[in-house]
């Protein structure tokens, strides 16, 4: 059963995505900004993060509290581009393992490419979440997914800035069983696979290239 994508549209991310989207927005605050908001997905990515329990001492007396382990979560962007939401989920799990898939998009048939897998071990005990800014025609991430799937981790969940409708059809006709984040759903790709109105290309704004 396909599930419905969980748009995320907290006033603070959707006033650092629009600053994100504009033209003049320099590199350095381009990367800020897409920081920022990969913290403040991360708080709804994770609200059903699994808590064990742990005895601690207050102060005033001993209590039971109770922790995520960082450990079991995995972080994996898929490079180059999903890199820059990775520190701003780190900052919310700094003890998270991250994996790394790199795929890039063949420029004549958009199709995906991997060319780099690493990923940690003991997979069958961790969640996973894959990260990416964009998601336009939807090939990496059905392709990035299909390989982590491999892993068997726990549990999967992709998580993006942008999406096309494109992109999330095929994302979930090929993997229904992942819950799809994002904070904007945009009107439609174009004839070179970019999403409109989107915000460009993610990789070339992060890391100043061309």
């Amino acid at each position: 059963m396909r599930t419905e994508p969980h748009v995320l549209d907290h006033p603070l991310i959707q006033h650092k995505l629009t600053l994100l989207r504009k033209r003049e927005t320099s590199t350095a605050s381009f990367r800020r900004l897409l920081t920022e908001i990969g913290a403040l997905m991360a708080y709804d990515v994770l609200r059903d993060a699994p808590l064990h329990d742990v005895a601690i001492e207050t102060p005033l007396e001993t209590m039971v509290g109770r922790l995520i382990d960082g450990k079991k979560v995995v972080f994996v962007p898929i490079l180059r581009a999903g890199l820059g939401l990775l520190d701003g989920f780190l900052g919310v799990v700094p003890a998270a393992r991250v994996g790394h898939i790199g795929v890039y998009r063949d420029p004549a048939t958009l199709r995906a490419v991997e060319y780099y897998f690493k990923m940690p071990g003991e997979m069958p005990e961790r969640d996973a979440v894959v990260l990416d800014p964009m998601l336009a025609t939807g090939h990496s991430a059905v392709a990035a997914i299909a390989r982590l799937k491999q892993t068997r981790p726990r549990s999967i969940r992709f998580v993006c800035i942008v999406a096309a409708p494109e992109g999330l059809r095929a994302l979930q006709e090929a993997h229904s069983d992942v819950p799809i984040h994002t904070a904007a759903i945009d009107r439609q790709l174009n004839d070179h696979g970019y999403i409109l109105p989107g915000l460009g290309d993610a990789g070339d704004r992060i890391f100043g290239t061309k």
